[in-house]
């Protein structure tokens, strides 16, 4: 199998869209969250996305399959929030590992599944690595600016922990994003390069931040270019943004990030902005209209989805970008 530092060079990789738009469509229980597995758990679990690995697998091998019938490149796996850290807030920390390791095996699975269809489309899975619900940067308390809920050291000790997990299960690697705090992001790498060192392997490394709003900044402060330079000491496959912003709206960050950086760019926007009740209302073709405005502008190689997308969003992506080249990265 062609490897994806081979595949980005030929042509424009497309990611899947939105885990969560795709679990809400289930209406899942609270017994449905829990499962067996968890059937008398002690606290309240409908929410946690991530368990539905373990307790609902085969609702999850279903998005991944619709999202490569799609047209994806490269699955994510169900492991957003699947940190020590995140996982406090349902009390499941002890259950990190087999949360990450059998995401990483359902996406594997039936990424495999695709590849033997295909193999002139090789598939690949990216173990998904969200951000955690604190912040390294940032006080949570107004009256004490100097207090921090999170250490980096704790933030590298979990998200080492996930990493290796990920890859145990089979992740091909590893994407670092919706980043609000670029020195949380660091400490996921940092644990990242030790894994790397440990193992003595390498592994392709996705990072893809967050802009917040409207000023064009991370939520810790950082424009495009200081967060593209903040991280560039690691060696990673791609950076890019997602999240936060519709296709259009990102636009202008991309292009920072296009002209300034030696490495491949990804994108994956929300189908547009919220509505009122949260809900996201940008059809395919709309967003995909959007996007043929990076394909003219050549700024990406990695295009995909995040809140609101679903396959149909995939799928107009897809067909849209097999008319392009990627970005040609200068040396």
């Amino acid at each position: 199998m062609s490897t994806i530092q081979e595949e980005i060079k030929k042509r424009i990789l497309v990611l899947d869209g939105a885990m969560g738009t795709m679990i809400q469509q289930y209406k899942f229980t609270e017994e449905d969250y829990r499962g067996e597995q968890f059937k008398n758990f002690h606290v309240s679990v409908k929410g946690n996305n991530d368990m539905l690995s373990l307790t609902q697998p085969e609702a999850i091998k279903e998005i991944h399959r619709k999202y490569l019938e799609a047209g994806a490149d490269i699955i994510e796996t169900n492991t957003f929030s699947g940190t020590t850290i995140a996982m406090a807030d349902y009390e499941m920390e002890d259950y990190v590992y087999e949360l990450n390791f059998q995401s990483a095996k359902i996406a594997k699975e039936v990424a495999q599944e695709f590849t033997l269809k295909n193999p002139l489309k090789p598939r690949f899975v990216a173990g998904s690595i969200g951000p955690t619900n604190k912040t390294a940067s940032m006080s949570p308390d107004v009256n004490d600016p100097g207090y921090r809920a999170v250490t980096f050291n704790d933030l590298k000790t979990a998200y080492k922990q996930q990493a290796e997990a990920l890859l145990d299960g089979g992740a091909d690697l590893l994407l670092v994003e919706t980043v609000f705090d670029t020195l949380n992001a660091k400490a996921a790498l940092f644990g990242i390069e030790e894994i790397k060192a440990a193992r003595n392997i390498d592994i392709p490394i996705m990072v893809s931040g967050t802009i917040t709003d409207a000023s064009g900044r991370t939520l810790s402060g950082q424009t495009a270019e200081a967060f593209l330079i903040s991280v560039s000491h690691i060696p990673m496959l791609s950076i890019g943004f997602n999240c936060a912003l519709g296709a259009s709206q990102l636009t202008p960050h991309l292009e920072v990030l296009a002209q300034k950086s030696k490495i491949p760019i990804s994108a994956h926007p929300n189908a547009g902005l919220p509505n009122a009740f949260g809900e996201y209302d940008e059809t395919p073709e709309q967003m995909a209209q959007q996007i043929e405005t990076y394909l003219n502008k050549n700024i990406i190689n990695i295009i995909g989805g995040c809140c609101g997308t679903t396959p149909a969003h995939i799928k107009a992506i897809a067909d849209l970008v097999k008319n392009y080249k990627p970005r040609v990265i200068s040396v």
